[in-house]
């Protein structure tokens, strides 16, 4: 079974079938949405795909997050096939359905944000989430301003694409949307030399403070916008006594903090969200976005406030006609069935004892790794020339991919320099499986050394 299967490889890649799929697809899409893995999936189930050659690869990108719960699982496309056999799509401005209520329902009972009342909108891709979320907090406040960080990604709109530090992702795309502002994220590998990592915490809460005086003043600041552990920008995790110093200063100045958790939701981290080891500090957001894994691959995203920061928006301001399609709000309870009653969050934190474990020791092995960081099983691995220098390596990050690819392990590059790479693997993957793709990742560090 597909399930259960290890990487293996029967034809030189590309294959000649997934070939000819390939130069179709460049004859017939924009090259700029670009992929550099030379197969075309034919089915997938759980951590592993089958391409149109018959190879088989384990995917340690998971759709970039997307598919925390696996390939088709079975009880979700029983679901989505007992909803599309009723109705395909209702607007809610138009007629109530209830998935739409049933899932907003859930979200309010397990997404950790602060107040005792809860409501939740749905939209389409993690970007539509962040940007209503920016527009819920300046409703909510009157306030123009956001504060953003370096390193964050948020989007491809034109605002989420304001919000996002790299700007590879926005060539061309300017002027962007005013009002938003950046201050640096604490990155405590790459932290000012010297400091101790006490010291560099408060570096970065002084940094946020300079950009209160020198760009937004804090009563025209609506939110505060970032990542629990930064997706594109290298898997870095924000450290949480730098968060309760971001919650004081949200607290003390009427500032709404929001947390994106579009790529760490649906137990990655360890809890159903990043957001929730917050609440327990004392410094849960007041606003949460997530998307990704939250309906297993169909499209869908969610904000979740409090009764109170909701219903201050005005009218007409957030909505649209596919939020909340009833298919994937079907699909999305039984992803949230399924994570509580087989403990996702559990399996995240016991593979992620796994790779801490044997990436750690890469790093005392290996001069060229740099970094190992994370949070539960959203894991990133950095890549240097040396130690001493932390010189970004971008080329052997290519390499080592490019290298792993061959031998059927899916990766993915991050980080600002592209240095990183990223662990998403499906949480669902066998013990077995994890180290054949531990094995094959370490071959391929050595074949590029």
């Amino acid at each position: 079974m597909l399930r259960e299967a290890l990487p293996k490889i029967v034809t030189p890649l590309p294959g000649p079938n997934a070939q000819k799929i390939i130069d179709r697809r460049e004859a017939a899409m924009p090259g700029a949405i670009k992929c550099g893995y030379p197969c075309v999936i034919k089915r997938g189930e759980g951590a592993m795909f089958e391409d149109v050659d018959g190879n088989i690869f384990l995917d340690w990108v998971g759709g970039v997050g997307v598919l925390n719960i696996g390939y088709s699982h079975p009880e979700l496309i029983e679901a989505v096939k007992d909803q599309s056999e009723k109705f395909f799509h209702a607007m809610m401005n138009i007629t109530t359905h209830e998935p739409y209520i049933k899932m907003a329902e859930k979200m309010n009972e397990i997404v950790p944000v602060k107040g005792d009342k809860k409501k939740t909108m749905f939209v389409n891709s993690g970007a539509e989430a962040d940007e209503n979320a920016v527009k819920i907090a300046k409703s909510y406040t009157g306030r123009p301003n956001i504060i953003v960080f370096t390193g964050a990604f948020h989007g491809r709109t034109q605002m989420t694409m304001a919000m996002t530090a790299k700007k590879a992702y926005a060539i061309g795309m300017g002027p962007f949307p005013d009002g938003v502002y950046r201050a640096e994220f604490p990155n405590l590998y790459r932290k000012p030399e010297g400091m101790t990592d006490e010291e560099a915490i408060q570096y970065y809460i002084d940094k946020l403070e300079q950009v209160f005086i020198e760009a937004t003043p804090k009563d025209a600041t609506a939110a505060i916008v970032f990542e629990p552990v930064q997706g594109e920008g290298g898997f870095v995790p924000a450290p949480i006594e730098w968060v309760k110093a971001v919650r004081k200063i949200c607290d003390d100045n009427g500032i709404l903090m929001i947390t994106d958790e579009v790529q760490s939701g649906w137990a990655r981290s360890g809890r159903m969200f990043a957001s929730e080891y917050f609440a327990e500090a004392g410094c849960a957001p007041d606003i949460m976005t997530t998307a990704k894994s939250i309906a297993g691959g169909l499209p869908l995203s969610a904000v979740t406030a409090s009764a109170e920061i909701m219903d201050a928006v005005t009218p007409g301001t957030i909505g649209g006609t596919y939020c909340g399609n009833p298919v994937s709000c079907a699909s999305a309870l039984k992803v949230a069935e399924v994570m509580e009653r087989d403990d996702y969050p559990g399996k995240a934190r016991a593979i992620a004892d796994k790779l801490n474990k044997t990436f750690n020791e890469w790093k005392e092995k290996y001069e060229v790794i740099g970094d190992v960081r994370g949070m539960g099983c959203m894991m990133g691995v950095e890549f240097v020339t040396d130690k001493k220098s932390k010189t970004p390596n971008a080329e052997l990050v290519t390499n080592i991919i490019n290298a792993a690819v061959q031998k059927g392990l899916i990766m993915e590059a991050a980080g600002t320099y592209n240095n990183v790479i990223r662990f998403l693997c499906p949480l669902c993957a066998t013990d077995a499986q994890i180290d054949a793709g531990l094995e094959i990742y370490e071959a391929a560090i050595k074949e590029c050394l």
